[in-house]
């Protein structure tokens, strides 16, 4: 990769903060949409995959830079994978973290423990320019789940739910560290600089 200017079609502080801190040390500068003056994109995807094409492509197109763009979300199982592509607005389109979690604990309110698995995926893409007919794919998955209560303050989204059973903590109770380790962002970030390097 020779261009090491990257615009990240997303605006979401959590995101551009894990981007970035992922990829702290190369020599690539991420900026985020907002900052080009990018406008948001309405995703019509039906998948994870089809969302951030459509949203790589916008921030590409209106910048003129390569782009990265995620789209991601918590598959329940008891849910039949819901929230999944609708994750960020499981409660409504202007709906906050904390009335996605309760939404998801309302409806989890009567599974038991054992039946409250759930992952976290990320599917991040990465487009050379806005007509870029190969975008790099790369996918991230995150295996745990959902608390009974929220715990934690780090993190944002799911975070507080989300228990992490190898560190016996909910993914907001981790340091930025050590999620970026385990997260699925961070995997697929990982898989995406290797493809890079080859």
């Amino acid at each position: 990769m020779s261009e090491n200017r990257i615009i990240l079609a997303s605006n979401n502080a959590g995101k551009v903060r894990e981007i970035n801190q992922i990829l702290a040390g190369l020599d690539i500068e991420v900026i985020p949409q907002g900052a080009m003056g990018v406008p948001e994109v309405e995703e019509t995807g039906l998948s994870f995959a089809e969302n951030a094409i459509i949203k790589a492509r916008n921030a590409a197109l209106f910048s003129g830079l390569p782009a990265i763009a995620d789209d991601s979300g918590i598959e329940v199982d008891a849910l039949m994978g819901a929230p999944g592509i609708y994750s960020a607005r499981y409660a409504g389109s202007d709906a906050a973290d904390e009335d996605n979690c309760r939404k998801l604990l309302d409806a989890l309110k009567d599974v038991h423990e054992l039946d409250r698995t759930a992952r976290f995926q990320c599917l991040l893409v990465y487009m050379r320019h806005a007509n870029d007919p190969t975008p790099l794919i790369c996918q991230g998955t995150w295996e745990g789940r959902i608390l009974f209560e929220p715990r934690g303050e780090n993190g944002f989204g799911y975070d507080p739910v989300f228990f992490v059973p190898e560190e016996n903590a909910s993914a907001a109770e981790l340091s930025a560290e050590v999620k970026n380790r385990l997260s699925h962002r961070g995997k697929a970030l990982r898989a995406l600089l290797e493809s890079f390097s080859n």
